[in-house]
């Protein structure tokens, strides 16, 4: 008899220990630039943290659209994909109040 329950604690904790260095990496990111920079820079910062933490990421994974069958390329890039495990979307904006944001999904 299979116990799914053992084999989903310690895939749950990788999960989350994945979860956090990514997190971690953003602050020490963000700790080291303060706000109002260009996504570009904020992107470029992030995956040197990743290498530091020898995290596996790629950049501006192609997203195509498929649409009744058919594959569309709309241009659609995602930020970052870490560890094949989670998606990062980067946005940066400077306006009176400069602000940098990460929002992250789990594959």
């Amino acid at each position: 008899m299979i116990h799914h329950g053992v084999t989903e604690a310690p895939s749950k904790l990788l999960h989350e220990e994945l979860t956090e260095n990514v997190i971690g990496a953003a602050i020490e990111v963000h700790r080291a630039l303060g706000p109002g920079l260009l996504e570009s820079a904020y992107e470029e910062c992030l995956c040197r943290e990743f290498n530091l933490r020898r995290l596996a990421f790629q950049r501006q994974v192609p997203l195509p659209v498929e649409y009744k069958g058919v594959k569309l390329d709309c241009g659609y890039r995602l930020d970052l994909v870490v560890e094949n495990e989670i998606i990062l979307e980067l946005n940066a904006w400077s306006t009176s109040y400069q602000s940098t944001t990460l929002n992250c999904w789990h594959i």
